[in-house]
């Protein structure tokens, strides 16, 4: 008779066995459920805190009429975004180096890999200043409206200063997360968000600042934010933080080529959809169509962090379970995520359908934006799905460190197939805002079926064992004299 799976927790020590009856398969799901929803539940809860201050900003600034909604959408879609998903994905590189320590018992190198992500970031943050500072140009460059770009290009200015709190906030929070404390970042994210809100109000409407009054306010509380994280990690972490070190100093190269992976498969991601707001400027009646679309990327962004929770959580898990060498067990829960990720997905769809037209009322009072929101909630729908399974592969990827393979199929189907389909679509025949999106649809399908088909072909023992090789190679190369001596052995091993 075939043994019970193992439940592949730290106090058993054992992976799972193969679930071979449906007692076995009904046991390792409610297993995984439980153990990806412990995790993904907070951390959707803080990046809904998170993404709500851009929301919630566009909300605001919606009532100050339609050119200024289209000038700040078009700064914090397509600057900022641009910003945000390369930072985002260079501090990734920790959540793969972190995830992959903590399994394997190296906590202590938690905090260092934190302070070299920090060291990084601030340099990347140096480089990417001068998109802020010339988004006027740029965006005139790029076709928009030049009163669209000259409000876009001032509010980027003004919003410069929350460049460099991604510095330290995404680092903190991939440390963080490798080892299950969301919490903390639920409640520091709900804070941050409720300052927002309030400063919002007070600024523009209060204070009549205007959209000035809505930089101060993403300034404030995205510094705040990365402030309290900081405090939480030199003062209730002290396992993995173990004060500040020069070790932040060593292997730069190693990890900046490991971040530079993670930042080009997020960036080419996340500019794959805002691009289509920008290609949007060149239709006729413009700002209607920016309008239009803004409003249904904010939904689907907001749909999104459902996703990007369960992203993190696939990467935690997988990560933590390679490290632990156990290949069922991030074999199973990958599995698991990704058909509950598909039905959650499919709900997201229908529920779209029956309010296509009332959601955009939320965010315009005008009326013919809303006619038209309501004419793209279809396509809209379709994408939430699409979306619903992509950004749990991609957690996978992180946790086994698969991102260089990732960008490189993102790169293939969405800008040599997807995105040149939507311009021919949109322009050529001439099918508007409806055919962008129908072809950027497309790339997005491509990309999936080639990331499950990638899924389907791996060998996790494999992967068990490239991690080792992979994980303590970092500490083989000049980290400390304990992590030599066992990077040496491991290494010899491999």
């Amino acid at each position: 008779m075939e043994a019970a799976p193992l439940l592949g927790d730290s106090s058993s020590g054992g992976d799972y066995a193969p679930a071979r009856n449906f007692e076995q398969f009904k046991h390792v799901v409610w297993s995984e459920t439980v153990k990806t929803w412990t995790i993904s539940g907070p951390v959707i809860f803080q990046i809904v805190c998170q993404y709500g201050t851009n929301s919630v900003t566009n909300i605001f600034v919606g009532q100050l009429g339609e050119l200024e909604l289209s000038g700040v959408s078009i700064a914090i879609s397509v600057i900022a975004t641009f910003a945000f998903g390369f930072m985002f994905g260079m501090g990734s590189a920790t959540e793969t180096l972190c995830g992959q320590a903590f399994g394997a018992g190296q906590i202590h190198m938690l905090g260092v890999y934190m302070q070299r992500s920090w060291v990084i970031m601030f340099v990347c943050a140096l480089i990417i200043t001068p998109v802020y500072v010339f988004a006027t140009p740029i965006l005139k460059l790029l076709g928009q409206q030049d009163d669209v770009a000259e409000l876009a290009g001032n509010f980027s200015l003004l919003i410069l200063p929350q460049l460099f709190s991604f510095v330290l906030a995404f680092p903190t929070q991939k440390f963080l997360q490798a080892q299950s404390k969301v919490w903390a970042l639920a409640w520091i994210g709900f804070g941050a968000l409720l300052a927002h809100v309030f400063m919002l109000w007070l600024f523009i409407f209060e204070f009549g600042w205007s959209t000035t009054g809505a930089g101060l306010a993403l300034n404030i509380s995205g510094w705040g934010l990365s402030i309290a994280q900081v405090i939480y990690v030199m003062g209730w972490c002290r396992d993995a933080w173990q004060g500040f070190s020069w070790l932040a100093f060593k292997d730069l190269w190693g990890f900046v080529k490991l971040s530079f992976s993670s930042a080009i498969m997020f960036c080419l991601e996340i500019w794959y959809m805002s691009s289509i707001i920008v290609l949007a400027g060149h239709l006729p009646n413009a700002v209607i169509s920016v309008d239009s679309l803004s409003i249904c990327m904010n939904l689907n962004g907001w749909e999104n962090i459902i996703f990007i929770g369960i992203n993190v959580a696939m990467s935690v898990r997988v990560s933590n379970e390679l490290g632990k060498a156990r290949p069922r067990a991030a074999k199973y829960s990958v599995y698991v995520t990704i058909a509950e990720s598909l039905i959650l997905g499919l709900l997201f769809m229908v529920l779209i359908f029956f309010v296509k037209d009332h959601f955009a009322v939320i965010f315009t009072s005008s009326v013919a934006v809303q006619k038209y929101v309501a004419k793209l909630a279809y396509l809209l729908g379709i994408t939430m799905v699409l979306n619903s399974v992509q950004p749990v592969i991609s957690g996978v990827a992180i946790g086994a460190g698969w991102q260089a393979l990732v960008a490189y199929i993102n790169l293939g189907c969405y800008y040599i197939f997807g995105l040149p389909l939507g311009i021919v679509l949109g322009y050529v025949a001439k099918f508007g805002v409806k055919g962008l999106w129908s072809g950027m649809i497309a790339g997005i399908a491509m990309q999936t079926i080639l990331l499950l088909l990638v899924l389907y072909k791996t060998n996790w023992n494999k992967e068990v064992g490239e991690t080792k090789c992979f994980t303590f190679s970092f500490l083989f190369f000049g980290c400390c004299r304990e992590g030599r001596k066992v990077g040496a052995v491991l290494m010899a091993n491999c």
